[in-house]
């Protein structure tokens, strides 16, 4: 059978088809549609009850990776979904996961965005990979990264060890036709690991798993080496040759169709999809008298610089740290044109009736209402600070509210406040959608609370993930308990409605609070506007 899929899609079919037990992720562009694709199917725990897929959204990155291992544990195949951000969450998990081991098949999906479509970074998630010492998949089209979940599955058996699958934004948010097997695989009967003391990570223990991890790398490169993944083939002339990685694969591929042909022809292409680097197929390129190679990845320099030191000094290395192709962002076909030293495609230049249109909150959002009463009232203080965070509310740094004047990454708007508070800042505002303070707020509160830190927090609850399409958000309804719970005093709690009608009474409450001098929550809770038009076109 044929489907058209996004390459988000194929990932997930294909984790379906080879007997996954469950998925555990936190919604992050360009990674959310793998897991929504789960949980639409007839196997998810929300539409089967025979032999379901768990498919519920965690709170965050670290605790979908923990779960997912839990799962592995008992001898079950798991898949943990996250944007290259998310990587940075789960690390502690991930890589004493590496040290482990796993029993049943555990794959990790980053998802990474080289040119920060939707992100605040352009890290590259094969380095994690190396970092953990464990394989890392990267496949070049949709068929592979459909194919590619149920090898992984299984080389993370045969291994005994996670393995880390790296899309790009291209690759994830794009179709193509895929050709998926017959007979999907069953799931695999629950079975509890028979050495116990490789999941306890205690130094004695820990130190032996390491060996063994250290003593697997020359297996993990035998099979990179073995895999039809990774195919080498020797040009017409093999002084010059090109290495590809991933999606990059098939920007090289595209050229093959044109009237140049020939030219691309000419050289040498070793095509990585599986690392460890395959060592015996690049020193295959070198000894058939490569003289200059030009690294094409998607993402960072990390092939060009791990192959610099794989390859004798006489072999020019060419890529992103040369400047053949550009240092940052995606690839393109015209800079891979350009660095192949083929003429540049012909381009129109756009009309000039076509303005650009910078994202912006929506008509009616909660959000709005919300920064139009805290901007009136940080107006009445010489140097107010609003700390802000992810998620659609990172809008308000724009025109017109201009309302936030920091945005790192998920749930630095509270600690970043308590730290201005430290240093004297007076007013200290943090402003946190609902799912980003469960996601990780909550501990930042607790530390306000614990020093009684001189902070206002407000938490602009549009009862979802927003920003990410409408997934649930792990508080909903818990919020004020929540907060209780970490230790806000009741009476500097409160739940306001962000509409104009309640403007004043908004006000009035952020003022009150930022006299107070301690820790104070407000909630400012409407439904997000997009999610609300879709639950009352359910009820028509």
């Amino acid at each position: 059978m044929k489907k058209l899929l996004l390459g988000d899609e194929a990932i997930a079919q294909g984790a379906i088809d080879a007997g996954l037990s469950g998925v555990y992720a936190y919604p992050g562009t360009p990674s959310t549609e793998i897991t929504e694709y789960i949980q639409h199917s007839q196997l998810s725990t929300l539409n089967s009850q025979l032999s379901p897929i768990f498919c519920q959204w965690a709170t965050n990155e670290k605790t979908a990776m923990e779960a997912a291992l839990g799962m592995s544990y008992m001898g079950k195949r798991a898949l943990v979904c996250m944007k290259h951000v998310g990587m940075n969450v789960c690390a502690d998990a991930f890589m004493n996961a590496a040290i482990t081991g796993v029993n049943g098949g555990l794959v990790v999906l980053a998802a990474d965005d080289p040119s920060m479509h939707s992100s605040q970074n352009e890290q590259d998630s094969r380095f994690y990979a190396k970092f953990a010492m464990i394989p890392c998949l990267e496949p070049s089209n949709q068929q592979e990264a459909y194919d590619m979940m149920h090898y992984a599955f299984d080389l993370s058996e045969a291994l005994k060890t996670p393995i880390l699958m790296r899309v790009t934004t291209r690759m994830a948010h794009s179709r193509a036709v895929v050709e998926l097997i017959d007979t999907p695989r069953e799931q695999n009967t629950a079975s509890a690991p028979e050495n116990v003391q490789h999941f306890i990570l205690l130094p004695a223990f820990a130190r032996k798993n390491y060996a063994e991890l250290v003593e697997a790398q020359a297996d993990f490169v035998q099979t990179s080496e073995e895999s039809l993944y990774n195919t080498y083939t020797k040009g017409t002339n093999p002084k010059k040759a090109i290495l590809t990685t991933g999606i990059a694969y098939n920007y090289l591929m595209e050229l093959k169709d044109e009237s140049q042909q020939l030219k691309v022809d000419e050289a040498s292409v070793l095509k990585v999809t599986q690392y460890p680097l395959p060592k015996a197929l690049i020193d295959q390129m070198v000894a058939d008298g490569a003289e200059e190679i030009l690294v094409m990845e998607e993402g960072q320099p990390v092939v060009e610089e791990l192959i610099r030191g794989m390859v004798p000094s006489s072999v020019a290395v060419k890529g992103r740290l040369t400047g053949d192709l550009p240092r940052m962002g995606e690839l393109s076909p015209d800079c891979v044109r350009e660095a192949l030293g083929l003429d540049k495609l012909p381009t129109r230049e756009p009309d000039e009736l076509v303005a650009p249109r910078p994202p912006a909150l929506c008509q009616g959002c909660g959000h709005r209402d919300m920064y139009t009463a805290l901007n009136e009232v940080a107006a009445e203080h010489a140097d107010a600070r609003i700390f802000g965070d992810i998620g659609c509310y990172t809008l308000g740094a724009l025109a017109p509210f201009n309302a936030i004047h920091a945005c790192v990454e998920m749930g630095a708007s509270i600690t970043m406040a308590k730290g201005a508070a430290d240093a004297g800042q007076h007013p200290a505002i943090a402003v946190i959608g609902d799912s980003t303070f469960t996601h990780s707020g909550m501990t930042g509160l607790l530390d306000c609370v614990n020093c009684k830190s001189n902070v206002v927090v407000l938490i602009s609850d549009n009862l979802t993930t927003g920003m990410t399409g409408g997934q649930d958000s792990a508080g909903t309804g818990r919020l004020e308990a929540i907060c209780e719970g970490l230790g806000v005093e009741p009476e500097h709690l409160h739940v306001v409605i962000p509409l104009p009608k309640h403007m004043e009474e908004i006000k009035q409450i952020l003022r009150e609070e930022i006299a107070y001098n301690g820790t104070s929550v407000i909630i400012a809770r409407r439904e997000c506007i997009q999610t609300l038009k879709r639950h009352l076109k359910a009820k028509k």
